[in-house]
């Protein structure tokens, strides 16, 4: 009989789901909509029934040896969701708590970017280190840090939130409602904002002159640094070297062996880790230069964020 986790990644618009075994392969997965079910306990049921279904498929004999979960604001000690600004939940949310009522199953509920973190040590690029650091670079920026073989969490549940480092005091605005954040800088959302402040500030030709920034994406400005738009390489340098200047101030409290960028605008390939790994070398205190490698996620599957929620459950139960 094969042992699985059920891993689970709570997501604004979509909550995906999977079965995953303790190799990483992924037997069946699937997904709901977050917004359909205003209601928490709805929403649970939903969910269990989505993962009944897509269990109920797999041919092989199987064991669920627990639930792994990612959400936004997800607390590990607590079990809750809390105060999370993208999902329609107000509030503290004992997700643990209720989710129990559906499954007599250990269950361990952590942040998303946490939880993208314990799949690179178990299945990715961090198996054989103690010491690391991951970015998630989507609309918003996430990180995880492990020291010494264990997430940091700190006494609270919340630690590690580097997107919310203020790097520029009276800077832009956060849906926070505080300013000058990394993520506001260094996201996804963040170059879009960089991209026209320096349409705003030039008069230099662009194929983002005649784009709004509702059309614009990350991977346009991809695309059009690829092909040489003076515009968009200056944003990407922009974006490497607020990047680059905070993760030289993490290496200092952490001094970790790799930073790792996980996500969809990690993508974006050397566009982005040149100017960070550049950038953060030029701010490292010398005892930590040339110390510290910036890698992409060892995370290859479709689903990571099902594979790192499903992860938690194998550390968890080995510990």
């Amino acid at each position: 009989m094969t042992e699985v986790a059920v891993g689970i990644d709570i997501g604004g618009t979509f909550t995906k789901y999977g079965i995953v075994d303790k190799e990483g392969n992924c037997l069946a997965d699937g997904s709901i909509s977050t917004t359909e079910k205003k209601d928490i306990n709805d929403f649970l049921e939903y969910l269990k029934s989505a993962i009944d279904d897509v269990t109920s498929k797999i041919t092989e004999p199987i064991y669920i040896k627990g639930i792994g979960l990612g959400a936004p604001n997800g607390n590990f000690y607590r079990g809750t969701i809390e105060y999370a600004p993208n999902l329609s939940w107000e509030g503290i949310v004992p997700f643990v708590e209720l989710f129990k009522k559906y499954y007599d199953l250990p269950m361990f509920l952590t942040n998303d970017a946490n939880a993208a973190a314990i799949g690179e040590m178990v299945y990715g690029g961090a198996k054989h280190m103690d010491n690391f650091i991951i970015i998630t670079l989507g609309t918003g920026l996430g990180s995880g840090l492990v020291v010494n073989g264990e997430l940091v969490y700190g006494h609270d549940g919340f630690a590690g939130e580097l997107g919310h480092l203020t790097i520029m005091r009276n800077g832009r605005m956060c849906p926070t409602g505080r300013r000058g954040s990394l993520e506001t800088y260094a996201s996804a959302s963040g170059i879009k904002r960089t991209i026209f402040e320096l349409l705003a500030d030039s008069i230099e030709d662009s194929e983002f002159r005649d784009v709004t920034f509702n059309q614009l994406t990350a991977k346009m400005i991809s695309e059009a640094a690829k092909k040489g738009d003076n515009i968009a390489l200056e944003a990407f340098e922009l974006t490497g070297k607020y990047l680059g200047e905070a993760l030289a101030d993490t290496v200092a409290h952490t001094s970790p062996e790799a930073i790792f960028l996980f996500g969809g605008w990690a993508n974006a390939g050397e566009l982005i880790f040149e100017p960070t790994k550049r950038h953060m070398e030029l701010n490292l205190l010398k005892i930590f230069k040339n110390k510290v490698k910036i890698l992409p996620s060892g995370l290859t599957e479709t689903n990571a964020a099902v594979m790192g929620a499903s992860a938690l459950v194998w550390k968890e139960l080995n510990n």
